[in-house]
């Protein structure tokens, strides 16, 4: 091997810069996916609970709720379900403000308000127990009439930037009694 080949083994300057420009755009696309991954993760957490609160929502629906009086011989009770009635407040009770760019501890009280009324949230056996992103709330339109609907909705702000995305699920009584949920959830700036 004579000289020349011997001083050669190293890489040159325009190979190293080639190397170092892929490893900044690897780096760049690696922060892109992780912030996106992070915040699938945090929307994760709307998207559950409102497909939980439907299958609570549903399953409540499908309850009969009759009286507990005893029925006469040759007699029928009334058709008795009915969805469960609105929320009186969301949770946070103080509104959305408070999970503005931060997560909430809710308390068992804050799901429970209207446990004396059987209505709301206590009505639906839903209450989360981990810190939460979002601003949760349970409305009704009727209650046991076709076209009668509820209206599950979750609202939070995960950057703290003032824009807030909003989740929803509904469900409706159609013409035969029965209660039918949305195939999709409505999304609105989900990673916001």
């Amino acid at each position: 091997m004579n000289r020349w080949m011997r001083g050669r083994r190293g890489f040159t300057l325009i190979e190293l810069m080639i190397v170092v420009a892929i490893v900044g755009i690897l780096a760049v696309l690696a922060i892109y996916g992780v912030r996106k991954y992070l915040a699938n993760a945090k929307t994760a957490e709307a998207r559950n609970s409102l497909g939980q609160i439907a299958k609570d929502a549903a399953t409540a629906y499908e309850k009969e709720s009759m009286g507990s009086t005893v029925l006469t011989p040759g007699t029928a009770a009334a058709f008795s379900r009915a969805l469960c009635a609105a929320a009186t407040k969301g949770v946070p009770n103080a509104g959305s403000a408070n999970v503005s760019g931060k997560k909430w501890q809710s308390s068992t009280a804050e799901w429970n308000v209207d446990a004396p009324t059987n209505a709301g949230f206590a009505c639906l056996k839903f209450s989360m127990d981990a810190p939460q992103y979002y601003w949760y709330n349970y409305t009704v339109q009727g209650s046991s009439n076709p076209n009668d609907s509820f209206t599950a909705l979750a609202h939070g702000d995960l950057n703290g930037d003032g824009t807030f995305s909003t989740f929803s699920m509904t469900g409706a009584i159609n013409a035969n009694y029965a209660l039918n949920l949305a195939p999709n959830m409505y999304e609105s700036s989900p990673e916001e």
